[in-house]
């Protein structure tokens, strides 16, 4: 049995547009914030705006997924483009980490070697770049919440507001102690709040890059609703995995016995409606075996007393 969602085509021209206005706004944001951090000689700001460039390019790639993933599922691309997105958004976390690498060896350079700083520039620019990323942020967070492509565009955006705050708090140091190694000093916190920011989108895409099952669901307690299901003996070879973060799928096949395979069709019915209800799994495959486990399978687990799988069940509830 298979169950695929419907895309709304007014809610991705909607995502679209949004995306289109931030990365737009964002890149004419680069090239000024560029200049005035080469003007100003501010590390913190040249970083916040390589940082923001590569925020455009996440949005530019976030544009493109959500647009592929809209195409229609054809013979060489039967489960269609969902992954598009997971793949936008593993480079969009990859860059942004391996990005950090730059701001660190600069930084530590510049402690040894302090440059003198404009700190009214930098604060200035710092303010509206605090504004603007703020507002970007706040603008797509209800599609980054449905959305893990969308997530990490909108957790570059995150990255670079706080990272527009820790300029300003530089750049008020910088005026109050008059010594600039408050830049470089900052751009090392800058760097490490960049790296625990794309951490966790890095390693929940390649989790789903790898076909690992969604963090969101636990494959013991789906093996035990199914347990908890009358007429269901067993479970053999039980994948979980992901098309996209908010398209679980799984395929198993389940140990019924020897009944008639008329009657296997209710009991398909209740386990689709189970894994829809409970862990909002809609794409299922599952093959009927009229067999028991083999004792020396390790991925066939028997249901020997379906009583106490039941008990088990309601437990967990």
């Amino acid at each position: 049995m298979h169950a695929h969602p419907h895309s709304h085509s007014h809610h991705g021209s909607e995502v679209s547009r949004k995306l289109i206005v931030a990365a737009a706004a964002t890149g004419a944001f680069v090239v000024i914030e560029l200049a005035i951090g080469w003007i100003s000689g501010s590390l913190a700001l040249v970083g916040d705006a390589l940082h923001n460039f590569t925020d455009a390019l996440a949005l530019l790639l976030a544009l493109v997924a959500v647009r592929v993933e809209r195409r229609p599922p054809n013979p060489k691309k039967s489960y269609g483009y969902h992954r598009a997105g997971v793949l936008a958004a593993f480079i969009n976390a990859g860059t942004l980490a391996a990005f950090t690498i730059f701001i660190f060896v600069e930084a530590f350079t510049r402690l040894h070697t302090p440059h003198p700083v404009d700190s009214g520039l930098m604060l200035i620019t710092a303010t509206v770049a605090l504004v603007l990323n703020a507002a970007i942020t706040w603008w797509l967070r209800d599609e980054g919440k449905h959305d893990l492509n969308i997530r990490g565009a909108v957790q570059h955006m995150l990255g670079d507001a706080i990272s527009s705050a820790g300029i300003i708090i530089a750049a008020i140091l910088i005026r109050s102690t008059g010594s600039s190694a408050w830049d470089p000093a900052i751009s090392i916190v800058i760097g490490l709040l960049i790296l625990w920011s794309s951490w966790g989108i890095l390693s929940e895409t390649v989790n789903l890059l790898l076909e690992g099952t969604p963090n969101t669901i636990d494959p013991d307690a789906v093996t035990r609703s199914l347990g908890a299901i009358d007429g269901i003996l067993g479970v053999h070879h039980l994948h979980i995995w992901a098309l996209a973060p908010s398209r679980p799928a799984l395929s198993c096949h389940l140990m019924v016995g020897d009944v008639p395979l008329k009657n296997t069709q209710a009991l398909l019915t209740q386990v689709s409606e189970m894994l829809a209800h409970n862990y909002r799994i809609a794409h299922t495959t599952v093959q009927f075996e009229f067999t028991q486990c083999d004792a020396d399978d390790p991925y066939c687990v028997p249901f020997t007393n379906a009583i106490a799988a039941r008990s088990s069940e309601r437990e967990a509830r």
